[in-house]
């Protein structure tokens, strides 16, 4: 079985996140993206430490996807180095994991 990934993505707001998980969908690097809005992201940037609003942006897509989806998210976005990270899934309902394979390309 092709190995499954949910890949997290912070935004800065909710128009940029709609915008990449579309175009991910769209493109089907992603079988589906989930905007979860009004988190509140605390980093360190450049020295500065920082305490902001995001959206997140919560993907998944087929394993094999990654390499192609962090670059078209990238692109896209419009943090300097935005936060592209992704885990495994280990279980899941047979009939979903399926479909994420079935709407996500080979990349």
């Amino acid at each position: 079985m092709t190995e499954k990934i949910i890949a997290f993505v912070t935004a800065p707001d909710e128009d940029s996140a709609a915008m990449i998980g579309r175009t991910l969908v769209e493109e089907r690097l992603a079988a589906c993206a989930n905007i979860v809005r009004g988190i509140r992201s605390i980093y360190r940037w450049k020295g500065e430490i920082f305490d902001e609003q995001e959206c997140l942006l919560v993907i998944k897509a087929a394993s094999y996807s990654f390499p192609k989806l962090e670059e078209r998210v990238r692109s896209m976005h419009p943090y300097e180095v935005p936060e592209i990270i992704a885990i495994e899934i280990s279980h899941g309902s047979r009939a979903y994991l399926d479909w994420i394979t079935e709407n996500t390309r080979l990349g």
